[in-house]
């Protein structure tokens, strides 16, 4: 037998980094994103070699084990690694041999929330394999909980939630590990509009979030008052944002875009730099009215709000730059996962 899943990728678009602890433990965080047409894939094939095959297809990884109730997180595969081990201690099952393969739209480190995502794909095809009664909530939560807790990785919240649940999510994060996920009724016409007017733009460059991601936690730690009042606008931004779509003051999403950017900038170090800066000016001067970069900073993907037809120019600017245009569609599905006879 074959098992699969796929979850999608997202994009942040406001409240970005106010779903990290312990922000949004002392003060609640706010966050609106929304999924893409870009995913995280994963498989499960039952084999008789008595191995653990684990496989990187977009990395060109793979390594074999024995079969073993345990795999030794050691800094090759551990996502791969961290949802087995668990799945093994909640929910133990033997087989005469399987194989994991996975495969991510994007690269690691581009501010999409591919780690996560791949980890709730991951979920997604054992939970199909061994039909386990988890719902959304409960997927996104043991998500979170492998990567924050098991494999010690420093992150936020939003993106096992975005990629299980799907759509275009306001999403509120408080102390004891409570989210509320409120999907958005959002008018087709907005999405349309909103799909033709932002252009995602990935630098080519991919950085690790977690030394970004832990001097916010630090700062927030050791009070710094610049940085946390960054946060709380931030998340006032989220709800500017969700006000804007459902209304449809899409005039105003830039503005919201820009705002939010000259904000985040103060929460820490690194998450500009440059080469971000200079890009963004090119975008603007090229007529998108905002922008932002995507997942914690430092490099990756950015997006931009280009209203009327000035996508086109903007689109010409960017490629002088080095990156590259990434095509997408929003989507309203999240997890799915299938099973097929081998």
């Amino acid at each position: 037998m074959i098992y699969r899943s796929k979850a999608p990728l997202r994009i942040g678009l406001a409240g970005g980094g106010t779903d990290v602890s312990p922000y949004s433990d002392q003060f609640g965080g706010a966050i609106l994103n929304a999924t893409l047409s870009l995913h995280a894939h994963a498989t499960i094939e039952s084999t008789n070699d008595g191995r653990i095959t684990l496989r990187s297809i977009d990395q060109k990884k793979e390594q074999v084990f024995d079969w073993d109730k345990e795999l030794p997180v050691n800094g090759e595969l551990d996502l791969l690694k961290g949802v087995y081990n668990r799945i093994q201690k909640d929910h133990p099952f033997t087989m005469k041999g399987m194989k994991l393969s996975t495969f991510v739209d994007a690269p690691a480190g581009s501010g999409l929330g591919t780690s996560s995502t791949l980890v709730v794909a991951i979920i997604g095809a054992f939970v199909e394999m061994l039909k386990l009664p988890l719902g959304d909530y409960d997927i996104a939560h043991y998500a979170y909980e492998i990567e924050r807790n098991d494999l010690k990785l420093a992150g936020g919240r939003q993106d096992q939630y975005a990629a299980t649940f799907g759509g275009f999510n306001f999403m509120e994060f408080y102390a004891n590990d409570k989210v509320i996920v409120n999907p958005l009724r959002i008018r087709q016409d907005y999405l349309n509009e909103l799909e033709n007017n932002l252009v995602l733009y990935f630098t080519s460059t991919t950085r690790e979030s977690a030394t970004i991601i832990t001097e916010q936690q630090r700062n927030v730690k050791e009070n710094n008052v610049k940085s946390i009042d960054a946060m709380h606008q931030l998340k006032e931004q989220a709800k500017m944002m969700k006000e804007a779509l459902l209304v449809g003051k899409l005039d105003k999403i830039g503005e919201i875009l820009d705002y939010g950017f000259s904000q985040k900038k103060n929460m820490a170090a690194n998450i500009s730099n440059s080469n971000i800066e200079e890009i963004y000016k090119a975008a603007v001067n090229a007529g998108a009215t905002g922008g932002k970069i995507s997942g914690a900073g430092g490099g990756g993907f950015m997006i931009f709000y280009c209203p009327g037809n000035s996508r086109y120019q903007v689109i010409e600017t960017l490629n002088n730059f080095g990156g590259r245009i990434n095509p997408y569609q929003f989507t309203q599905h999240g997890l799915t996962s299938w099973t097929i006879q081998s």
